[in-house]
């Protein structure tokens, strides 16, 4: 039995966890997952938890989906990593890449896979200024894009850039949906990155004159509008792409996240003619080992042919006001949503993390923004139903009783 002990404590798995896997925080979940299906996780205990992140805006179609389980290992069969990104015609790439291309307005016809969102961002910031001849990028205070240098270096809070400095020069950041953008855009900008909707701020969407008015300067400057639709794609806020919402075209539309059906895949997508300026002067201007990995393609392909089957962009609404309906309670300061990414703020983080921890105690997975600590994260797969919706609401309106 003292055998036995010692070998348990020595492959204890959450012991392993603290001693041998970095950590990005003092205070991780750390709840050890056995099993995931739909919207819903089961801890190494069977403990269930209703899943109300969504792995980040990952698993848009829930955990588990046998479509893109079979993709994965129809795939897994023919062969995984063949080659360094680009030079061979690897058809889980090609038939995605048609697919993204089918759903999006025709200027955005060249897509480049790439690991992760984060290095969608780098690429595209490359693209912009190889494109444009010019140096400066406009950001967005509050905005995140991603924790690459050059992703941090656009990131919209001092708090988490200043540590890493000295970061990309020429960043411009601004505040969001304000003339004062506008104004700094001109014939000096290479391109202004903006998220369509700001997630980590706490869910903050912009008006829709001012996202033309966006549009229309950088047509005047010829500087590239880039659209980070990392978080905000594949159905999060009611439409395939946020965008859409705006009827504004961006020149680059930045993609990760959902993009890989639950794998890691990133993407920028933009005209042929632009894109192409990465393949010359010089030539590899911007290469991926994995990106567009064969496994992650297929995996990402056959959950965006879910996606568009179930035509689950389209049930977003209904299911955004059930959450509305539902979280009614004095200690809610507001609630701000864009389709099923939705922030409810309380007075003050302690009081969020307080409330957060009660749900996370009681089945209900759930978290704070990045720029918005004071609010908690509801960001489930889209295919949560009305049931589970509920039993969410439910939960949390206990944990806001009960402190």
């Amino acid at each position: 039995m003292d055998l036995l002990f010692s070998l348990h404590l020595i492959m204890d798995p959450r012991r392993l966890f603290f001693q041998h896997v970095a950590q990005t925080s003092d205070a991780p979940l750390a709840i050890e997952i056995k099993k995931a299906k739909g919207s819903r996780l089961w801890d190494r205990k069977g403990k269930e938890y209703l899943d109300l992140i969504a792995g980040v805006s990952v698993c848009n179609i829930g955990h588990g989906d046998p479509s893109v389980i079979r993709a994965i290992k129809k795939q897994a069969d023919h062969y995984l990593h063949a080659l360094v990104y680009g030079e061979l015609i690897e058809t889980p790439q090609v038939e995605y890449a048609r697919l993204l291309t089918d759903n999006l307005p025709p200027s955005l016809n060249m897509v480049y896979f790439t690991n992760s969102g984060a290095e969608a961002v780098e690429g595209a910031m490359k693209l912009a200024k190889r494109a444009t001849g010019r140096a400066q990028i406009i950001s967005f205070n509050k905005s995140y894009h991603g924790s690459t240098q050059g992703a941090l270096s656009l990131l919209g809070d001092e708090y988490w850039r200043n540590a890493f400095r000295p970061l990309l020069p020429g960043i411009l950041r601004m505040d969001y949906n304000t003339p004062a953008a506008l104004q700094a855009i001109d014939r000096s900008t290479a391109c202004v990155l903006i998220e369509t909707v700001q997630a980590e701020r706490g869910v903050y969407a912009p008006s829709p004159e001012w996202l033309h008015a966006l549009r229309k300067k950088c047509d005047e400057t010829g500087a590239l509008l880039i659209m980070d639709e990392i978080q905000a794609g594949f159905g999060r806020t009611g439409t395939l792409w946020g965008f859409e919402k705006y009827s504004v075209v961006p020149d680059i539309v930045l993609l990760g996240k959902a993009l890989g059906g639950g794998m890691p895949l990133g993407a920028f997508i933009a005209r042929r003619e632009l894109m192409g300026k990465l393949a010359v002067n010089p030539v590899l201007g911007h290469i991926t080992t994995f990106g567009g990995h064969p496994v992650c393609c297929a995996a990402g392909l056959a959950a965006m042919k879910v996606l568009l089957k179930k035509d689950l962009p389209a049930r977003i609404a209904k299911k955004e006001k059930l959450f509305h309906q539902l979280l009614q309670h004095p200690r809610i300061v507001a609630l701000r949503s864009a389709g099923l990414l939705i922030a409810v703020e309380f007075d003050t983080a302690a009081t969020a993390k307080k409330i957060i921890d009660h749900c996370i105690a009681h089945g209900a997975l759930t978290d704070w923004f990045l720029f918005a600590p004071h609010c908690m994260r509801i960001a489930p797969p889209l295919t949560i139903s009305s049931k589970e919706i509920r039993k969410a609401c439910a939960v949390i309106q206990a944990a806001m009783d009960g402190i």
